[in-house]
């Protein structure tokens, strides 16, 4: 294990049954908390590929994404819960592992061909993450890689993610 998986996972404490039963939090407030932890994930984000802009997924993925693009010098776009965003949107629907949910990005965040960093904090199913990737295609710019701090392996989110590249800081 590396020295920045040791760091993350010595951050995140589980959380039972919240949002509700049968669900396992993944609390990364403790992370965010610690500023030397919190830079060294955003730097490794930053580092992961040239891009032009980096996605956000609402509401954490914002938190990891933000001061990843400013470190990378790409935009920042987000990506949020539909009626969120106040110009023409896209969207895309999909299921979490406890319900389902609609994502939306504004029609012009992307110019065409743009090289994106899709990033959240975690995955679980890839709903999130297969929705996000729609949506930027559908705007017009490229996917490279979807990047998030944790995977929940025992969830096979990856799986749906067939042709694109993830990066997973820690995988659960």
């Amino acid at each position: 294990m590396s020295d920045l998986q040791q760091l993350i996972l010595d951050r995140i404490r589980d959380i039972p049954d919240y949002p509700q039963m049968g669900v396992l939090f993944k609390d990364i407030t403790p992370l965010l908390a610690d500023p030397s932890a919190f830079a060294e994930v955003v730097n490794e984000l930053a580092g992961l590929h040239r891009v032009d802009k980096i996605v956000g997924i609402e509401a954490r993925g914002f938190i990891l994404a933000a001061p990843a693009a400013y470190k990378a010098g790409a935009g920042f776009v987000p990506v949020r819960k539909k009626g969120k965003l106040p110009s023409e949107t896209l969207e895309a629907s999909y299921d979490l592992e406890y319900g389902s949910a609609t994502i939306e990005v504004h029609r012009d965040a992307f110019a065409p061909g743009d090289r994106v960093l899709i990033v959240d904090d975690v995955l679980a199913t890839g709903g999130t993450a297969c929705a996000a990737v729609e949506l930027v295609r559908r705007a017009g710019a490229d996917v490279v890689a979807i990047a998030v701090l944790m995977e929940l392996a025992s969830l096979r989110g990856r799986e749906r993610l067939d042709g694109v590249e993830l990066h997973s800081l820690v995988i659960v």
